[in-house]
């Protein structure tokens, strides 16, 4: 019997973030050269200037691997040309050591896809490379264009024509299409003709450029490496190649980066932050900050407020691997119950798997995810998850650890109910298999089998993130409450994604 193989995400049962994005400048003006040799031996060991720019744009793409494992990419110009090396897979699965050796440049942006209802192809990967009679423009993007449609068919009656299905080379094409009014002329224009959400990292053969869209949905950030710049979607990234986190990118900003340094500019009308709530909730590293706001420090106090909102007798916290062992901590703390591992997940499970029927497929939670007995063993449990979308994962969770001797199970959610589509850059399942949003919290618990369940207000999850940042502002929450930044064509069912 043949053996079909599969894709299996980690989290099965999860919203998914489409991308990650980097891109990395380094300065080759002979004094900087001159001063950093001077000063070679008494840098660290692990020293950035060690790594040429693709090197370290293959490294920041590791860290942001956790957004995006279906495809990587990078583009490196050496100030006359731009190479492209993108693949299906991992970073690692898409780059081999010669690929890294043949890339060489001074300027390098890089993605990592994560595909939504778009196809997993080799087309739809970035970078998007676009050859022009006045140069070449490679974009990397993370978000979602709620006009795609529209611009490509636009696009088309004017003679374009598209290799893949991605949102991404309908921006590329924009680009082109303006190049020859100058690079910022062509970044306005684009930019201004886009709706959506969108961070872009975009490399030509003298310039880096970051900019993100006038509501600040997806992240984007700035810093330092040894002799140059790097643009990311999370600080984690720039920690990665040694550098130095020195702000945000803000909503509405362009970012222009060559050897005179980094020039910034706004363009259209000022609007207000709406940076995307689940970043903290679960897509960002706990390690990141985004937005002036500490990811771990966030899990953290929606735990606590979890915790005030619906607290219940209990003997043991636990989390669930990896985004619900923050908020399991705060719970923990503000409750005054003990917290302890009593989730171990597995993690030498690779991107496929051996599953080939769709209740195999399900029960992969069961290979996944395994209680510790001697924790959860005739005690009363409160297990924290971020989330609840379909349901499954947590029936199986609340199964495993009642065979594991638990007496009680009580499911606790660090964010509001998931009733809504997402349209900004998530992979949300339609209103129909979102569980929240045809069954109450009672009909809930009743379906995953728990003693009780109650998931944080959204007022309880802003004030968690604002406690840590008494200046932040302005979240995206369309997913909890229908409430979008930007009005939306109805249900779209979109297709064409980046």
């Amino acid at each position: 019997m043949d053996w079909d193989c599969f894709l299996v995400e980690e989290e099965e049962d999860k919203l998914r973030d489409e991308c990650g994005v980097a891109g990395v400048f380094l300065n080759t003006k002979k004094d900087t050269e001159k001063k950093n040799a001077k000063n070679h031996e008494e840098k660290n060991a692990y020293s950035s200037s060690d790594f040429n720019a693709a090197t370290q744009v293959y490294y920041a793409l590791y860290a942001l691997q956790h957004r995006g494992q279906d495809s990587a990419g990078i583009a490196v110009s050496d100030g006359v040309n731009v190479q492209l090396h993108k693949a299906m897979g991992t970073v690692a699965e898409a780059f081999k050591k010669d690929d890294l050796l043949n890339l060489t440049g001074y300027i390098a942006c890089g993605h990592v896809r994560y595909a939504t209802a778009g196809s997993q192809s080799l087309e739809n990967a970035q970078p998007i490379l676009a050859q022009t009679k006045l140069g070449s423009i490679a974009v990397a993007h993370n978000g979602q264009l709620i006009n795609y449609e529209q611009l490509r068919e636009m696009l088309e009656e004017n003679g374009c024509t598209f290799a893949g299905t991605s949102d991404t080379e309908v921006i590329v094409k924009l680009m082109a299409k303006s190049y020859k009014k100058g690079l910022e002329r062509a970044l306005t224009d684009t930019i201004q003709m886009i709706k959506g959400s969108f961070a872009l990292v975009v490399a030509t053969e003298k310039y880096l450029i970051g900019a993100r869209d006038p509501n600040g949905i997806r992240p984007l950030c700035l810093g330092r490496v040894e002799n140059g710049w790097i643009l990311a979607s999370e600080t984690c990234a720039i920690d990665a190649v040694n550098g130095t986190y020195v702000r945000d990118v803000q909503p509405g900003e362009i970012v222009i980066i060559n050897e005179d340094g980094v020039m910034s500019f706004e363009f259209g009308e000022h609007t207000s932050k709406r940076t995307c709530v689940f970043e903290y909730v679960y897509f960002a590293r706990p390690d990141s900050q985004i937005d002036g706001i500490a990811v771990t420090m966030a899990r953290e106090k929606m735990g606590e407020c979890l915790a005030r909102e619906s607290a219940v007798p209990a003997d043991v916290v636990i989390g669930v691997p990896d985004s619900g062992l923050g908020a399991a901590q705060g719970y923990s703390k503000a409750a005054g119950i003990p917290y302890a591992s009593g989730i171990i997940k597995n993690k030498y499970i690779g991107r496929t798997f051996i599953a080939p029927t769709q209740k195999e497929r399900e029960n992969m939670v069961f290979v996944k995810l395994n209680a510790v007995r001697a924790v959860v063993e005739g005690k009363r449990v409160v297990v924290i998850d971020d989330s609840i979308v379909r349901g499954t994962t947590s029936r199986r969770l609340v199964q495993i650890l009642r065979r594991a001797g638990a007496r009680e199970v009580h499911f606790r959610i660090s964010s509001p109910p998931v009733k809504f589509p997402c349209y900004f850059g998530i992979n949300t399942p339609t209103r129909g298999e979102l569980i929240s949003s045809n069954h109450n919290e009672e009909e809930i618990c009743k379906e995953i089998g728990a003693d009780s369940l109650a998931f944080i207000s959204a007022e309880g999850m802003l004030e968690a993130c604002r406690a840590c940042n008494p200046h932040s502002y302005g979240f995206c929450k369309g997913c909890f409450t229908g409430e979008y930044p930007m009005s939306v064509p109805g249900e779209i069912n979109f297709k064409k994604t980046n």
